[in-house]
Parts: C-alpha cells; sequence; structure tokens
C-alpha cells in the first residue's frame, strides 16, 4: 500500500480518536466534525487504494460514499455525517451557535456512526 495511502487512514483513525477524546471532555460540536471528517479522509484513503488517484475534489461523504460503492446501511451513516461539515463549526449555518446544536446524545451518535464506517473501511482495504 502506498505511503500516502496509509497517511491518509491513519489520520482518519487520529481524527476519530480525536472524537472520542472530545466526547470525555464534553466538547460534542468537535466529536460531530471529527467524526465527520475521519470518514472522510478513510473513504479517500480507500478509493486512492482502489481508483489509484490522489485528488477527488469533494468534501462530500455522500458522494465518496457513492464512489466506494458503499452498502446502504453506512450510506446512511455518511447521510447522517455529511452536513457536520459545515453545521459543526460555522455559526452562519443555523440559528444556534454549533457548539448549542450538540449534546452526550447526538456526539455519541455520530461518532458511532463514524466508528461503523471506519470499521467497513478496514474490511475493504484488507479485501
Amino acid at each position: 500500500m502506498r505511503e500516502e495511502i496509509k497517511n491518509w487512514f491513519m489520520q482518519a483513525e487520529e481524527d476519530l480518536d480525536t472524537a472520542r477524546y472530545n466526547l470525555k471532555g464534553k466538547k460534542f460540536y468537535i466529536v460531530a466534525f471529527m467524526s465527520q471528517q475521519a470518514c472522510e479522509k478513510a473513504l479517500k484513503a480507500y478509493l486512492m487504494l482502489k481508483t489509484k488517484k490522489s485528488f477527488f475534489g469533494t468534501h462530500s461523504l455522500i458522494e465518496l460514499g457513492k464512489q466506494a460503492k458503499a452498502p446502504e446501511n453506512i450510506m446512511n451513516f455518511l447521510r447522517r455525517l455529511a452536513p457536520e461539515y459545515t453545521i459543526s463549526r460555522y455559526p452562519d449555518v443555523t440559528d444556534t451557535l454549533p457548539y448549542e446544536n450538540y449534546n452526550l446524545e447526538i456526539a455519541s451518535e455520530q461518532l458511532g456512526r463514524a466508528e461503523e464506517v471506519l470499521k467497513w473501511l478496514k474490511l475493504k482495504i484488507k479485501e
């Protein structure tokens, strides 16, 4: 496996670990964002492996999931995580501040979704 691919997947795993850390620290909006980021980077690593490309020109988890031919259960996780790219960071996206949009339940759900996506991608990479 190319070093570039390993680096993308290792960073995805680190992002997931950062999400877990912030769950304990009750920084729930960061959990949501880092969960989205972990999925994006892991999907890109997988697509680099399968397509031999290094650039995908999108941050869309839905588009990346389609390119990866993700099964419907994984696509459902990606659909739920996709908006976190913006709503967890920017105060002008919703009527509230990003950190006010999250609690333990929401953050835990997003983290769980990301963990399932990365688990699926690890299996796919080993194929």
